[in-house]
C-alpha cells in the first residue's frame, strides 16, 4: 500500500508517501535494534536504506543503458584491447 500525504512546510507543500512492507522477522528486529542504538526511528532508517538502494538501482540503470547506447553506436574497444590494458591494472611501474 503506497499513500501519498501532503503536509504543509513552511510555503510550499512537501509530499510525503507511507507505505507498508513485509519483512522477515529477523530483519524487523534487526532494525529495531538499530533504531533504539542510534536513538533514530524505523522509520527514518528505512527512508535511509531505501535512498541508497534506490540511488545506486538508477545509478546502474543508467550506466547499462549508456553502454548499450554506446554499442549501438559503435562506440566499443576490441575485446583483447580490453583485457589487454586490464591486465597492467594492479602493476607497479
Amino acid at each position: 500500500m503506497i499513500k501519498v500525504i501532503q503536509s504543509a512546510r513552511g510555503d510550499r507543500m512537501k509530499k510525503e508517501s507511507m507505505i507498508s512492507i513485509r519483512m522477515p522477522g529477523d530483519l524487523a528486529e534487526r532494525l529495531n535494534d538499530l533504531a533504539k542504538a542510534t536513538d533514530r526511528s524505523r522509520s527514518y532508517l528505512a527512508t535511509l536504506a531505501i535512498e541508497e538502494f534506490v540511488a545506486t538501482q538508477e545509478w546502474q540503470v543508467r550506466a547499462i543503458r549508456e553502454g548499450m547506447e554506446d554499442a549501438q553506436a559503435g562506440r566499443v574497444v576490441d575485446h583483447n584491447d580490453a583485457v589487454k590494458e586490464l591486465k597492467k591494472w594492479g602493476r607497479k611501474k
